[in-house]
């Protein structure tokens, strides 16, 4: 049986797990806090490629949350790792923001928001900056046979007042267009988890996926072979379980909840030798 208090690596999923929109849920800093007084670590991994790591410290921190580049992996980061590790493109059509632009460009992708003869892949992030032309350049991209690579699969963005199309939708549309399916780099695939392993050191049980989407963080999790933790205070619903072969380890009402489990579960002292994480508020 898996052992939640044995957990010292958590891979948090940011909106509908940690926080909505611009609001922190109640329980985020006491459980942030906790896993840092027991030894832990934690890292903020999203599929959101619409903004760079300094625009996710600097809201974190307008939270009350520090953090440093480090502690972040994205879809952007592991779709670059993707391009690195394969023959270069020529020229790559960014459809997405132009922060998802300039992150590919800073790591030498070679990049254009024009459509030209030149380009042999088409990028596809969250676009927040999505234009009609977007759509017009990728449906002629698409039928002249590019390479076609997504950061994500999410159907929505949740906000404070509801959700917006995200990647996933775009996807779904450009497919009904065109025919053409892309190439998915973020979760659910298992690439982002993998990495925070190999960055962090820490072994496959003592991490936990946490999240509020079943058919990316949760399946991220169970495709890198490491236990999950689904959160109901997003996307996902308990109802939801009953239509998915995606099956998460534990199940919370939210992340407060999380850290109470997680602390019961902890060894007593003499035991393993772990401390106890201090008891939630």
């Amino acid at each position: 049986m898996a052992d939640l208090g044995g957990k010292r690596l958590f891979l948090l999923d940011m909106d509908g797990t940690i926080y909505l929109d611009e609001a922190l849920f109640p329980g985020t800093l006491p459980f942030l806090e906790a896993v840092r007084e027991a030894g832990g670590r934690y890292l903020f991994l999203t599929n959101n490629s619409s903004k760079s790591v300094d625009v996710y410290i600097r809201k974190l921190a307008r939270m009350g949350i520090p953090a440093v580049r480090e502690d972040f992996l994205t879809s952007t980061d592991a779709l670059i790792a993707h391009l690195q590790s394969r023959p270069p493109y020529r020229l790559c059509y960014v459809f997405g923001t132009a922060s998802f632009r300039q992150q590919l460009a800073e790591a030498g992708v070679p990049v254009t928001d024009c459509r030209s003869d030149e380009v042999d892949c088409l990028l596809i992030g969250f676009d927040t900056e999505l234009t009609f032309q977007k759509l017009e350049d990728a449906c002629i991209l698409l039928n002249r046979g590019v390479d076609f690579i997504a950061t994500n699969p999410d159907w929505v963005c949740p906000t404070w007042y509801g959700s917006v199309p995200d990647c996933g939708s775009v996807c779904e549309m450009l497919f009904r267009a065109t025919g053409r399916r892309p190439l998915v780099i973020g979760k659910p695939q298992p690439e982002m988890a993998l990495l925070a392993l190999e960055r962090t050191g820490y072994p496959p049980e003592a991490a936990l996926m946490v999240g509020d989407r079943l058919y990316t963080d949760i399946a991220a999790g169970v495709n890198a072979g490491i236990d999950t933790a689904f959160v109901l205070s997003g996307e996902g619903t308990r109802a939801g379980l009953a239509g998915t072969q995606v099956k998460p380890t534990w199940v919370f009402e939210d992340i407060a909840a999380l850290h109470r489990a997680w602390w019961r579960g902890f060894p007593a002292p003499g035991g393993s030798g772990a401390s106890p994480a201090p008891r939630p508020g």
